[in-house]
């Protein structure tokens, strides 16, 4: 065991106690308000949040749904994909993805992925065929997909491209935001995300007024008003208590955003030269929400660190192909040689904005010595 353990503190993968104390103090009245309120559905606090979080994005319409599974799911139904049709995705990505598209009534198709851990374009043209009636590109890591080859493909093919965001509020490509690039965008505001509630909730962003109205259907029993039902629908409304929560945490995201860039800018150039780092292009503004690194003897790698007191990820250890749910779309070892080569190989290290120098030095440091033994 390194002597590090006796001279540095414990670094966790993520401090969202400390991240409530530092902003108690505005959470427990808005908390408190809903609750003397009586408004625990709808209300004023899902409007704001919807708005303020298009604004955010870029875009005209925000629908607030319970998960970010919800917001995948929903979308897909509104935009009329269900059983005979396909859907392209990533194999790198959490079981949400492809579990959104089965629940739906459509088949996942997985398409391999490049060095940046995202959908390789070239992979998913040739993925397409007849049945193809969407793409789901995952920004994997809070970093943009190449969206500008998959839109091509979109277009050529009369595709939809549902932006899996799950992971880059705030994200930029272009100068253009995470959720505005595609047909529709798709986020979780899970407690281990950038932006997140106390609990589970989503939301979906579009320029597509009539896609957003559907949207908005479906997730409220598909009721047209109190009386009046349209389709069958679902039950996928965010809390209030949740949304009065976003709409005090919103305002921070920027400087979260920024402190995790900052952080990410440490461990890059420290650790250059000893593990394989994230590298960008001048169009990319990733946020962050993992910082992933792709390391030889990656076991071993995690299990130095977890005796130095520091908190390591692996997202994702078993490519959904490989998945036992997915055993019946006929995929098998080998048909994705990147994505399961990176399965080895990634490893996701602290990054959240509560980190301080020190924590950073010491994850540094400790990587450095495993390298040197």
């Amino acid at each position: 065991m390194s002597a590090l353990v006796a001279i540095k503190q414990p670094v966790p993968y993520i401090d969202l106690p400390r991240r409530i104390d530092t902003n108690g103090s505005d959470l427990l009245p808005a908390i408190e308000s809903v609750l003397r309120s009586g408004q625990f559905v709808g209300g004023s606090e899902i409007g704001s949040f919807e708005s303020n979080f298009a604004t955010l994005c870029g875009v005209n319409f925000g629908i607030a749904v319970a998960n970010g599974t919800d917001a995948l799911h929903l979308t897909l139904r509104a935009l009329g994909i269900g059983p005979g049709d396909e859907v392209i995705t990533a194999p790198n990505t959490f079981l949400a993805t492809a579990g959104a598209i089965v629940a739906a009534g459509a088949t996942p198709v997985f398409a391999d992925v490049g060095t940046d851990l995202n959908l390789d374009a070239d992979c998913v043209a040739a993925a397409v065929t007849e049945w193809t009636k969407a793409i789901i590109p995952v920004h994997l890591t809070g970093r943009i997909a190449n969206l500008d080859s998959i839109q091509n493909i979109a277009d050529r093919h009369n595709l939809y491209v549902i932006e899996n965001a799950a992971q880059a509020v705030g994200a930029e490509y272009r100068g253009k935001r995470a959720g505005s690039l595609g047909t529709a965008g798709c986020f979780s505001l899970h407690p281990l995300k950038n932006l997140h509630a106390c609990g589970d909730a989503g939301i979906v962003v579009t320029n597509d007024a009539e896609l957003a109205q559907r949207i908005r259907q479906y997730a409220n029993h598909g009721l047209a008003d109190r009386d009046r039902c349209d389709f069958w629908g679902y039950n996928s409304r965010l809390d209030t208590i949740q949304a009065a929560i976003l709409n005090v945490l919103l305002p921070n995201l920027e400087d979260w955003t920024a402190a995790r860039r900052q952080n990410a800018s440490y461990y890059s150039q420290a650790l250059l030269g000893h593990v394989e780092v994230p590298t960008l292009a001048v169009h990319e503004a990733p946020v962050y929400h993992t910082y992933v690194i792709q390391a030889d003897n990656r076991t071993e790698l995690q299990r130095h660190l977890s005796e130095n007191q520091i908190e390591t990820m692996i997202h994702y250890p078993i490519p959904l192909h490989l998945q036992p749910a997915a055993s019946s779309l006929g995929f098998q070892a080998g048909d994705f040689p990147v994505a399961e080569a990176q399965a080895d190989r990634i490893l996701s290290l602290p990054i959240h904005q509560e980190l301080e120098i020190d924590h950073l030095e010491t994850v540094a440091e400790s990587i450095k010595e495993f390298y040197a033994l």
